[in-house]
């Protein structure tokens, strides 16, 4: 039997989405589609889901995960910021809910070739879809010192950026760096070994920031959720599950400024977390946070 991604916080989603029969969702962050699979279940016999994303592996195992659906469900090989088209496609004017999560799966870090991982040594690629757009290697090797920087800072909030971009720029000059080995490498030697001992990976800020700017995620996240809010029904709500603190700002302050205006009612005051047992059968959950808006 195949072996999918385990989605976060999947009971939670059920619940806040409302899912019931007859309704149309719109999964925006398909991946292997786990959460878009139980939205199915709980909507039967005649809901259905809209599933878009942008990375072409994603929606194959999607695929294989949900034929037994049938054409209750539709897959979109398009980045998020695309919706309004997608649901023009299908002749779609308003949905029961929508879905963002967030984080990478467990199938792309762990596949070597995608350049995600730290852990793995693959090509420095890190691109959502593999069809378009610069990897990270040629960030890594064409930036400035300054911007490379900014970058670390910014989207990573790595303590010792200067310091790792200082090193990236004296290494490229002698080699070009294109594997993640050769990255993770360098981040080692940059941070002062007593920084190490930490309950993260020393690389780990630096590869979430590289994998922001090369998918442009903050900017795409701030531009959707509000072409997401038109799209709802009134009552309809929308649920985003975010993985880090730069993604939870933009979704709480969004949520915040749009129920000032009167056009959403905010419905987690505070984000919904995993519990205990989910924590312990899933780790990679520790740090999702779900926030839910309904529309007025």
């Amino acid at each position: 039997m195949a072996v999918y991604h385990t989605p976060v916080l999947v009971r939670e989603v059920i619940e806040f989405l409302k899912c019931g029969p007859g309704g149309i969702y719109l999964d925006c962050t398909l991946g292997e589609g786990g959460h878009t699979e139980e939205i199915l279940k709980t909507s039967a016999p005649g809901g259905r889901v809209i599933g878009l994303d942008w990375d072409l592996q994603s929606i194959e195992h999607a695929r294989d995960r949900l034929v037994a659906f049938g054409n209750r469900v539709v897959f979109h090989h398009e980045n998020f910021i695309h919706l309004d088209a997608v649901l023009d496609r299908e002749a779609v004017q308003e949905v029961d809910g929508i879905l963002f999560d967030l984080g990478v799966s467990s199938t792309q870090l762990e596949v070597g070739e995608r350049g995600f991982s730290f852990l793995k040594d693959g090509p420095l690629d890190m691109r959502m879809d593999q069809t378009k757009g610069k990897m990270a290697s040629e960030l890594i090797n064409q930036l400035s010192e300054t911007e490379l920087t900014r970058i670390f800072q910014e989207y990573g909030e790595e303590r010792w950026a200067k310091r790792i971009s200082r090193f990236i720029v004296q290494e490229r000059a002698r080699a070009r760096i294109t594997s993640t080995s050769h990255l993770t490498e360098l981040i080692l030697k940059a941070i002062p070994k007593r920084s190490h001992v930490t309950r993260i990976h020393p690389a780990t800020r630096v590869f979430q920031a590289l994998r922001i700017a090369v998918n442009d995620e903050l900017s795409n996240l701030w531009l959707v959720m509000e072409a997401s809010i038109r799209r709802l029904k009134s009552a309809g709500r929308a649920c985003v599950i975010s993985f880090h603190s730069l993604e939870d700002r933009i979704v709480k302050h969004g949520f915040r400024d749009w129920g000032k205006q009167g056009q959403v009612t905010v419905i987690t005051k505070r984000p919904i977390v995993a519990g205990e047992e989910e924590r312990m059968l899933n780790p990679r959950c520790r740090s999702a946070k779900l926030r839910v808006v309904e529309k007025n």
